[in-house]
């Protein structure tokens, strides 16, 4: 048994019922090794459930580190290679919100989200901070609009890219569809793109007045 299989179980595990309500037995079980395993390798629970928050760290950073890497070029005077930056980023995250794979690893974050402790500051000294940081400063010289400005555009920004996984039962209700196929996410990413557009246009008109 992997380590690795063992912690996509437990983020599984703690994503669905919270580090309280998780056994570690039933984890244990789950991953077809002894209990005595998690208390070597992580001392307990608690030590299980930081190690998942890495876990998720390191395959966010897996997943978006080459993308956020392609996107470092961009200059601070090129505002249409930062909105283009930006575009390729955000699709990225849609595509990547759409995947069945984030499931766990989503409800796990949602969790820490509303009550944030240890793990989501591991978590968010990896790759989501990291991102959220490089996409505020993309949308700075994309629209030239001040710090605290572009920050909060950023948060609309994820938003719609975050929506697609946080709401995923509601959309795939209003959108009538049992999964988000190719035709339908293309068409999604596509609405986001005009979506953001719309939000840099007002805020570079914003700037010029």
């Amino acid at each position: 048994m992997s380590q690795g299989r063992l912690l996509d179980i437990a983020i599984r595990e703690f994503g669905a019922k919270g580090l309280e309500g998780a056994s570690t037995r039933g984890i244990a079980a789950a991953a077809g090794t002894a209990m005595s395993s998690i208390t070597y390798h992580y001392g307990g629970k608690d030590g299980l459930y930081l190690a998942a928050a890495d876990h998720i760290a390191q395959h966010m950073a897996e997943e978006m580190a080459d993308a956020l890497a392609a996107e470092a070029g961009v200059g601070e005077d090129d505002a249409e290679g930062a909105r283009a930056a930006l575009h390729r980023l955000i699709g990225r995250l849609v595509e990547k919100m759409a995947g069945d794979d984030t499931a766990d690893s989503s409800l796990f974050i949602l969790r820490e989200q509303y009550s944030p402790g240890e793990a989501f500051e591991r978590i968010w000294a990896g790759m989501m901070g990291q991102l959220m940081k490089r996409l505020a400063d993309l949308v700075c010289v994309a629209t030239g609009a001040p710090g605290l400005a572009a920050r909060i555009a950023t948060v609309t920004l994820m938003g719609q890219a975050m929506a697609v996984r946080a709401s995923r039962a509601a959309v795939l209700r209003l959108l009538e569809v049992e999964e988000l196929d190719a035709p339908t996410l293309h068409t999604l990413k596509a609405r986001i793109t005009s979506n953001m557009d719309a939000i840099l246009d007002r805020m570079v008109a914003e700037e010029q007045q």
